[in-house]
């Protein structure tokens, strides 16, 4: 791997945070695959609130932790706790806020139906993980966002952030799972992504954000694709088949370190 890597990875679930699946096993596992290579790290996850903080030995950090973040013209404070991997030398940053992360649950309630407010709390999610890498002046080049919570962070790459020291110099990777969401986000995600200074004609698509809108979208500002699922939906394959963008197909559940590694060095040669 090469040693000049630094790799965010913003990922919406990581084991042993959340329960084990084929996201959460690769968030916990690619990182520490990638730092042991030679590789520096940083990953990002929402402070879910069903995470048990003092089992998990989360603390806040004082010093990246009281900006005010503006969304829908209300204002949402931005707390930012960490944690360390047992075992794996790894450190997790986790975006946290009373409005958004306090319920106990993930993005779905008791009953599996999702929160009307995913939007917002994507949202929030995606400004918080770009500021706080702003604070700590750590400039990746490589940032990987996995699945679709994290799927409005390539067009603030681009759009927002892209004349930032910080985040000049950098190729952004998608990876697409079989982990659609049934429906859509609420209608107005465009209406707030162009409130934070998003232009409409850079919105193409979102009108309806379904799961394979919201997907495709984030794949449209990607530098490459990972599909990071042995089956993705049709219309996501075709998508990504079309991008003429380099793309990393499914590799495997294990012993996959290596393809990453490999697929990573590439795009930095480019």
């Amino acid at each position: 791997m090469n040693n000049n890597a630094k790799i965010l990875y913003i990922c919406q679930e990581a084991v042993p945070y959340l329960p084990e699946n084929d996201i959460s096993a690769l968030c916990r596992h690619l990182p520490q695959a990638m730092q042991e290579r030679g590789a520096e790290i940083r990953i990002f996850m929402p402070r879910w609130g069903c995470i048990n903080e003092r089992r998990n030995q989360l603390h806040e950090v004082i010093r990246l932790s009281g900006m005010n973040l503006i969304i829908d013209d209300t204002d949402h404070q931005l707390i930012i706790k960490v944690a360390s991997i047992p075992s794996a030398r790894v450190q997790v940053y986790f975006i946290d806020n009373e409005d958004f992360f306090k319920r106990k649950a993930t993005w779905v309630d008791a009953e599996g139906n999702y929160f009307e407010d995913n939007e917002e709390r994507a949202i929030f999610f995606a400004r918080g993980v770009l500021e706080t890498v702003k604070k700590l002046r750590w400039a990746p080049n490589i940032v990987h966002c996995h699945d679709w919570f994290t799927a409005i962070v390539p067009v603030y790459l681009k759009k927002i952030f892209r004349n930032d020291p910080i985040f000049r110099d950098l190729k952004i990777i998608v990876s697409v799972y079989d982990d659609p969401f049934p429906g859509s986000l609420n209608a107005d995600l465009t209406d707030k992504l162009i409130q934070e200074g998003i232009k409409p004609g850079d919105l193409e698509g979102l009108a309806d954000p379904s799961y394979t809108n919201l997907m495709e979208f984030a794949i449209r500002y990607a530098d490459a694709v990972v599909i990071g699922s042995e089956e993705i939906q049709p219309e996501l394959r075709a998508c990504i088949d079309t991008s003429g963008k380099p793309v990393l197909p499914y590799a495997g559940k294990e012993n996959y370190e290596d393809a990453y590694a490999e697929f990573y060095e590439k795009l930095l040669e480019k």
